[in-house]
């Protein structure tokens, strides 16, 4: 019995490290759970439009409000296992050496957003990557998470989690982002700072070799439609993968996707 319940506060010990004094949610009269049924309603048709996964977390409650059924995040679980789970889930299903990644993301993260003026603070983003196991096997993930509902103290009720494929191969690449800004801050797990980026542009040309890639087009019928030779097309790819720091179209088209270039 005793072993049960040190487990127990352990297990409670590591979900408290995801939750830091600086977002601790205390205006509790101002959480209006009745309209959270919106927020709910309008991620749930958002999932049914993409093959991401979605979910939204409550720090208020420590948990999650809702899960989409998209099964890339959910590790073969339903989604009422994962809303059981909650942020067990992290500390079940990512692996041991990754989970202090998240811990300091997550506090580096509320600490960047506390400089943000309260007014802007839904404008901005955070994405990173790490695995997930899927019957042992790790996969790597994109997430982005944003604030949609904030107490007037600037504190972060309600997020919203959209989960995709990484176009990386290792876990990290910790940024934030402000929508519609073409520069963007990057974590550094080594100086523990942000450092200003920018993202990269692309050219009307690569954008369309990219829209034609991801319609399935080859190489030599991408230059039909462009009317171009096929090695024009193969310096478009190269220039496209040197600026965007993949390896290969498809690793292209998730970054230009996730980082909304097209």
């Amino acid at each position: 019995m005793a072993h049960v319940f040190l487990f127990i506060m352990d297990t409670k010990k590591k979900i408290d490290d995801f939750f830091i004094p600086d977002n601790e949610v205390k205006l509790t009269e101002e959480l209006d759970y009745n309209r959270a049924l919106e927020y709910i309603s309008a991620a749930e048709a958002f999932s049914r439009s993409t093959y991401q996964s979605v979910y939204i977390i409550d720090y208020f409650r420590r948990n999650f409000l809702y899960v989409s059924p998209n099964p890339m995040f959910l590790c073969g679980l339903t989604p009422e296992q994962m809303m059981e789970l909650g942020y067990r889930f992290y500390l079940e299903y990512v692996p041991k050496e990754e989970q202090p990644l998240l811990i300091e993301l997550n506090r580096a993260g509320f600490e960047f957003q506390n400089t943000i003026p309260l007014v802007d603070r839904k404008d901005w983003y955070i994405q990173y990557d790490f695995h997930i196991l899927n019957n042992g096997r790790p996969i790597l993930i994109n997430h982005k998470l944003t604030s949609i509902a904030l107490t007037s103290d600037g504190r972060v009720w309600l997020a919203l989690c959209v989960v995709s494929a990484s176009n990386h191969t290792t876990p990290g690449h910790i940024e934030i982002h402000r929508v519609g800004s073409p520069d963007f801050f990057e974590y550094n797990l080594i100086t523990h700072r942000w450092n200003k980026r920018r993202i990269p542009t692309l050219t009307e040309g690569e954008k369309l070799v990219i829209a034609l890639s991801i319609q399935g087009f080859t190489m030599s019928e991408i230059g039909d439609k462009m009317c171009l030779s096929p090695e024009t097309i193969k310096k478009y790819r190269k220039q496209i993968f040197e600026k965007l720091g993949v390896r290969n179209i498809s690793e292209a088209i998730i970054a230009a996707t996730n980082n909304k270039l097209l």
